[in-house]
């Protein structure tokens, strides 16, 4: 696609919406940039963009489009919003950073990974197998870097790792990865997406254009990526954890293995995975299929895995405190999340959960707590939701609060030596937080004030 001279929409000034005006602004596009945010709020985008020469439009999307040919909007803005809507009555074009990315470079090597739950930890993971191949790699997408910035300065052979959401593949159009992988799928996002169905088509679309040329990496234990994977025209490979497979990553004998079809691989034992849970050896899977596709080789695979610690807000150790140990699982933006942090964590547990309704249910999510979450401290928009859940499911010992610093020491207050407090929310955070980061990094200042406190 040849961007010289064409007059582009950058709508919204986010992390992906900078990367993408100064791709565009570098490959010869006419720049307009528009975000409903006021410059107050934009200070550090606007910085980086400063000296470039563009159009700016600030705390207003009311842009006029009689001048521009195409609009690239950041992920999570909703297409039914009054300018995207008159975009679509003057045949204006609005697609995704994610989508420009394969126009620009169709034939770049791209592996997107895309699911419910784990895709930060799986594309984090699948990044760090590449780099340890020593091959030139970019981890970018929905993980907080934006794409379009690193392609236009990337060289050929280039790796690119992207975790794609539903809000960036609903706007593709031709998007084409060499490798796609879907970890797993159920309900979220359904306030922005609809339906359950326009969610799940939305993450089809990571493979919907692949041919016989390409592969499509799918979770055999996940019931309903089982019968997607009969709409597949790539070359399908499947992993499970459950199962042993004629072909692909599974778990046999206590070691992460690959079967190429003729035999099997060894690549690490399950007990030197330092991710907890089942659902990390899922994402590791996931990872190693993706390895083996590429011809990474298994035993630099397996020395990557060994010192793989995580990432940040994803079921991450923060401290202890008088015995009682402290996990941050603020990434935790659902109930399907939350339920694996709950199944992966030492009980008894006390759990912190709350914020931002996007339209899930919780009655699973109380299920799940069994004989494992012994309290449950409730905070955000959807306490009163989750209080009223678990009382209809019988479970009673639930403590309100008003902020993170309460639920810390609420949960502490009410602790004994051996108890795990976890904040895995099971909602958003932009009720009371711009992000996750920042709901999960103020859970850690409460606990280092509690520590401080308690002068340990």
């Amino acid at each position: 696609m040849n961007i010289n001279d064409k007059r582009v929409l950058v709508l919204g000034l986010g992390i992906s919406g900078v990367s993408a005006a100064k791709a565009l602004t570098k490959l010869g596009a006419k720049v307009t940039v528009s975000d409903i945010n006021p410059e107050e709020k934009l200070k550090d985008y606007i910085y980086e963009i400063k000296d470039m020469n563009l159009r700016m439009y600030l705390g207003t999307n009311d842009v006029p489009l009689d001048d521009i040919d195409l609009i690239v909007k950041s992920p999570g803005i909703p297409l039914t919003i009054d300018i995207i809507k008159e975009a679509n009555r003057r045949n204006i074009e609005v697609i995704t950073d994610l989508e420009l990315a394969y126009r620009i470079c169709p034939d770049k090597n791209f592996i997107a990974i895309t699911g419910t739950n784990g895709k930060t930890t799986t594309t984090t993971l699948t990044g760090e197998l590449f780099k340890g191949a020593g091959i030139k790699t970019h981890v970018s997408g929905n993980i907080g870097v934006g794409i379009l910035w690193d392609l236009v300065n990337s060289n050929e052979d280039d790796v690119f790792v992207i975790e794609a959401s539903s809000f960036q593949l609903e706007s593709t159009k031709y998007f084409k990865p060499k490798v796609s992988v879907i970890i797993n799928i159920t309900p979220d996002h359904l306030n922005w997406h609809g339906t359950y169905e326009n969610y799940i088509n939305a993450k089809k679309k990571i493979f919907i254009n692949q041919t016989e040329k390409e592969y499509t990496v799918l979770n055999y234990d996940d019931k309903i990526l089982r019968q997607i994977g009969e709409e597949v025209n790539s070359n399908l490979i499947w992993f499970s954890v459950d199962n042993k497979l004629s072909k692909g990553a599974y778990i046999d004998d206590g070691y992460v293995v690959i079967n190429d079809g003729k035999e099997v691989h060894r690549i690490v034992r399950t007990d030197e995975i330092r991710i907890l849970g089942k659902h990390n050896l899922e994402n590791v899977l996931a990872s190693v299929s993706v390895g083996w596709i590429m011809g990474l080789d298994n035993g630099i695979m397996g020395d990557v895995i060994r010192n793989f610690k995580g990432v940040e807000h994803r079921i991450e150790f923060v401290d202890t405190i008088n015995g009682v140990e402290f996990y941050n699982d603020s990434k935790g933006t659902n109930p399907d999340a939350s339920i694996k942090a709950i199944l992966a964590v030492n009980p008894p547990i006390i759990l912190i959960a709350g914020g931002k309704d996007k339209g899930s249910e919780f009655g699973e999510f109380v299920e799940s707590f069994g004989d494992r979450v012994k309290s449950l401290v409730l905070l955000g928009e959807t306490k009163e939701k989750i209080r009223d859940t678990a009382l209809n499911y019988g479970f009673k010992n639930i403590h309100m609060v008003n902020n993170m610093k309460e639920a810390v020491y609420k949960s502490f207050e009410i602790s004994q030596p051996g108890d795990s407090v976890l904040l895995s929310p099971a909602c958003a955070s932009w009720d009371m937080y711009s992000n996750f980061e920042m709901r999960g990094h103020d859970f850690k200042r409460a606990v280092k004030s509690l520590k401080e406190a308690k002068n340990v």
